[in-house]
């Protein structure tokens, strides 16, 4: 197989501010390319890099691609996550499996479990 994920990108109407989001979030560090158009948080814990695409008007409703998160005290994390301006979504339980979805400050939605 010759293909690897190089970054998964947000669309965004503020690059800079839902990137410095994300990267205080994953312990990255913002790269400002292309003057705010597209903008990298680099060195994201477990991910290659994590970007964001200026746009005009972003796509409505649930995004189709997200991240799923796993925290050693996901509890913790998600305390912490809402503290910092996310917004709960919903909790989930299946088969013995737990998450709980939230969504970032843009409305991106992603999911944290337990280890």
């Amino acid at each position: 197989m010759g293909l690897t994920v190089e970054m998964v990108t947000f669309d965004t109407t503020d690059a800079v501010a839902l990137a410095t989001w994300w990267a205080r979030q994953l312990g990255g560090e913002v790269r400002d390319e292309a003057d705010g158009w597209f903008v990298v948080a680099a060195d994201v814990t477990g991910v290659a890099r994590v970007g964001f695409q200026k746009v005009d008007q972003v796509t409505p409703g649930k995004n189709r691609v997200h991240l799923d998160l796993s925290a050693t005290d996901a509890k913790a994390e998600i305390d912490r996550l809402v503290a910092d301006g996310a917004t709960y979504v919903e909790a989930h339980t299946e088969g013995g499996f737990s998450w709980t979805v939230l969504a970032d400050p843009d409305g991106n939605q992603f999911c944290v479990s337990q280890h």
